[in-house]
């Protein structure tokens, strides 16, 4: 007599390189993190167990979460957008550090340059950091 173990995960697409999170035991439990995570898609894995638990088959069923229904879109982080107001170079980066780096490099290879900063963010969309190099006192 076979049996049939199920369990759920978190993914951000169907590809072989996907990112997965879980296991979970319910579906219900697999889609509120995959929306808090927002992730994209839910996975089930169904292990067929033979004779002294060892698995015999696994099947593995994407299921697309709806986009109407909250965050399902994959999870685009916040990028860092530098661009010098004199000679019209950018660069983009990850981390607000890498921007501030790229900025002082090129402020020291170039004099008199400019660089200003740009954040990218799923919620607000591309806006200027104004006023980012000055130093409060």
């Amino acid at each position: 007599m076979a049996l049939t173990e199920t369990f759920w995960m978190a993914c951000d697409c169907t590809e072989n390189t996907r990112v997965e999170y879980g296991p979970f035991a319910t579906r219900s439990e697999a889609e509120v993190t995959a929306r808090r995570l927002r992730l994209g898609y839910l996975l089930r894995y169904e292990h067929l167990l033979g004779e002294e638990d060892e698995i015999e088959d696994v099947r593995s069923v994407f299921i697309e979460l709806a986009a109407g229904t909250g965050n399902a879109t994959p999870a685009q982080p916040t990028q860092w957008h530098t661009r010098c107001a004199s000679c019209g170079i950018s660069s983009i980066h990850d981390h607000s550090w890498q921007a501030e780096v790229w900025a002082d490099i090129h402020e020291f290879e170039n004099m008199r340059h400019l660089v200003r900063l740009f954040e990218r963010s799923d919620a607000r969309g591309l806006r200027e950091i104004a006023h980012w190099r000055q130093k409060s006192a």
